[in-house]
């Protein structure tokens, strides 16, 4: 279906969750292109075998992206075109295909998208979040010196804007951990948005750990720009650090006492040794 002698690659966006969400024009651009590249072509030969949709699919996923740009390359030389999809959402956000989408249009070929559902415009859009914007974190990172890294970018881009992120089922909890340690005001969770078990939750991050005792489905997390009003700073008192003290050692449940009052420290600007003097004096 190309528009001229070469093919095209086109990045399409399919349902979050309820299929009905996917285009008029996703479904044309599937169903004319020789092939499609799957992140699952499991996950994406149901949806094709829902719509009657019979296009040749192909493997295509982080651990391989970067060895099908040859193939693809060669399928878009002789005039075919192809349509890029991951499991949900828009391949390149949060998802493989970024590296594909820049090798192809350094090979000199034509990408165009194929905008569709997005969970973080669903989130936002029914939460009633008011701010100048947003930024977007993807998922937090698993090494522990990456998340406590993008723990903080986190931390200070929601005292001017709306932050959102998204979270797997079984870091949910973890993560609402860490939250509870850094932002006091009320946030909102949305999970399985546009499915059957859809639902929106808000309050802090300690009252949500409760909420989400058996965390299932995915999470999509917002976290509200600092309101001054809401959250005035305070004096450190030797009450806050008393307190901070006890809910960091509570929410971890293990690790020596010194990490406890490192971290207490680094979140009230004192040192390591002012926080034990703190806690020996008020004990």
């Amino acid at each position: 279906m190309a528009r001229d002698s070469k093919g095209v690659l086109y990045i399409v966006a399919t349902p979050i969750g309820n299929l009905e969400d996917i285009t008029l024009r996703a479904l044309k651009i599937l169903k004319q292109v020789e092939l499609v590249a799957a992140e699952d072509t499991r996950r994406t030969g149901i949806l094709l075998r829902h719509f009657g949709i019979e296009t040749a699919i192909l493997s295509v996923h982080a651990h391989n992206e970067r060895a099908r740009v040859e193939r693809i390359v060669s399928q878009l030389g002789r005039g075919q075109s192809v349509a890029l999809v991951t499991d949900a959402g828009t391949p390149g956000i949060s998802d493989p295909g970024a590296a594909l989408v820049a090798a192809i249009r350094e090979a000199g070929f034509r990408v165009e998208p194929i905008p569709g559902a997005s969970a973080v415009a669903a989130a936002i859009s029914a939460s009633g979040i008011s701010s100048q914007g947003f930024t977007f974190l993807g998922f937090p990172p698993i090494r522990l010196k990456d998340r406590k890294t993008w723990l903080e970018q986190l931390s200070e881009a929601s005292k001017q804007r709306l932050v959102v992120f998204y979270e797997a089922p079984h870091k949910v909890r973890k993560t609402l951990e860490d939250l509870a340690l850094l932002v006091k005001r009320p946030i909102i969770v949305g999970r399985e948005l546009t499915k059957v078990h859809e639902e929106f939750v808000s309050g802090t991050a300690a009252e949500l750990l409760a909420k989400f005792d058996a965390p299932q489905g995915e999470f999509t997390i917002l976290v509200p720009p600092l309101d001054p009003a809401d959250e005035p700073i305070a004096e450190v008192t030797d009450d806050s650090v008393v307190d901070l003290f006890g809910q960091i050692t509570k929410l971890r449940q293990s690790g020596s006492k010194r990490d406890v009052a490192r971290e207490t420290g680094e979140r009230l600007g004192l040192t390591a040794r002012q926080v034990y003097d703190i806690i020996e004096r008020n004990k």
